[in-house]
């Protein structure tokens, strides 16, 4: 569910009509709903309810300061895997001892800035970062608590440049390996080692993989806890995935996957942490352009955006679907026109729906792209100079824009000049 509703024949934003935000900050911008962001992260701490747990939202699907500080207010801890993305949320009031840090490539400047900051703990991926975090800990006096990522080998059966948890991702030790590796961890110097991370990927449809990720972290966590390792603490990562189209078959709902954590990992007596960023934030935003043109082809009529594809990457990048609706609630039965939907990029990638069958449009109309709040803004370019676009943030009836599109004086004068020009 999101609140994003036609109301006397306008798409609204809880009770702001997006075309009045459209007059005020101009096209394309990014919303967000408030109600939709709280509903959503309230939904995944309420299945978790009766278990210690803690849900971490995954920044990287949007790092906005307005989001992560209605989020935080919730009670959300971050899941940061950048030493920018920990400065953000620590500039949005998030307390250190919610933030964890995760990646595959935490470099030792991030390592001191986050331990000289406080951090709930570091999810490790590989030996090579286990030996330098130890090294950098021990330098600065502290103890660096961590979970191991261990890789289950487990198919996610995802999109596959967002499938994380097979053998073959770079993503965590194998499996195979936890034992040896939890026995380096806890004979180095300046290491914690709490618990177990896991994350076999993103927008995931179904509950059968994580739970038989899950049941091999259960068996894990009682070999190393028989080998004398205190795991307390497992990180379950996100993944849970988003109906990105009206006629999808919906995905589990968190209240399945808490009750399937709960039987699965349940009598462990281990605190819980998630990560879920997608499904926050992903119905909670929307893209909102403007038709250009509508230009005859050989063979199709296209429909040409204010929006391009450095605005929105994900069909570009991933083939994704978004449902893509007029503001303008169409009359019930009219008949449609297929439309290719596309931008103004000078690329034929910059493609956003092939054949989509839509109510006649025509130049000025506009349109939202649903389900876009996540990995939209975050994912934005300035490719051929076009300006990052506004993000703006609804709350009831009010509106604010919470980033605002740059001048091109603005862009053109971070440049430097060499002296010798």
């Amino acid at each position: 569910m999101d609140h994003f509703l036609y109301r006397d024949g306008l798409l609204y934003a809880e009770d702001v009509a997006l075309a009045d935000i459209a007059a005020a900050v101009g096209t394309p911008f990014y919303c967000y709903s408030t109600a939709t962001l709280l509903r959503h992260f309230r939904l995944f701490d309420e299945a978790l309810s009766g278990m210690d747990h803690l849900v971490c939202y995954a920044m990287k699907a949007a790092s906005n300061q307005a989001i992560l500080k209605t989020l935080a207010a919730e009670g959300a801890g971050m899941d940061v895997v950048s030493g920018g993305e920990y400065a953000r949320a620590r500039a949005a009031g998030v307390p250190s001892d919610r933030i964890v840090f995760s990646g595959v490539g935490k470099t030792r400047d991030e390592m001191r800035t986050v331990l000289a900051g406080g951090i709930r703990q570091f999810n490790v991926e590989s030996e090579p970062e286990m030996i330098a975090l130890s090294a950098e800990a021990v330098t600065l006096g502290t103890v660096a608590p961590i979970t191991i990522r261990v890789n289950p080998d487990v198919d996610a059966k995802t999109h596959a440049k967002i499938a994380t948890g097979k053998s073959e991702n770079k993503f965590g030790i194998p499996i195979s390996r936890a034992q040896e590796v939890y026995a380096l961890a806890a004979s180095l110097p300046g290491l914690e080692v709490i618990g177990i991370d896991v994350h076999i990927g993103s927008q995931l449809t179904d509950l059968a993989p994580f739970e038989l990720a899950y049941q091999k972290v259960a068996e894990l966590t009682h070999d190393l806890r028989a080998q004398g390792h205190k795991i307390r603490r497992l990180d379950l990562g996100g993944g849970l995935g988003i109906p990105y189209t009206q006629s999808n078959v919906p995905p589990p709902l968190p209240a399945d996957y808490g009750a399937m954590v709960k039987r699965v990992l349940g009598d462990l007596d281990c605190e819980i942490e998630i990560e879920p960023g997608r499904l926050i934030v992903g119905n909670a935003g929307v893209l909102v352009s403007e038709v250009i043109y509508v230009k005859s082809g050989e063979d199709r009529a296209f429909l040409i955006v204010d929006a391009a594809m450095n605005d929105l990457i994900r069909p570009a990048m991933y083939e994704a679907y978004h449902d893509i609706v007029p503001l303008a609630e169409p009359a019930p039965g009219m008949e449609g026109t297929a439309y290719d939907i596309v931008g103004p990029v000078c690329e034929s990638g910059d493609t956003f729906a092939k054949q989509r069958q839509m109510p006649p449009l025509k130049s000025g109309d506009l349109v939202a792209f649903r389900s876009s709040g996540a990995y939209g803004a975050v994912m934005a370019s300035e490719y051929n100079t076009r300006p990052l676009i506004p993000e703006v943030m609804v709350n009831g009836d009010q509106f604010c824009v919470i980033r605002a599109r740059p001048t091109f004086d603005e862009i053109i004068k971070r440049d430097i000049i060499p002296s010798w020009m």
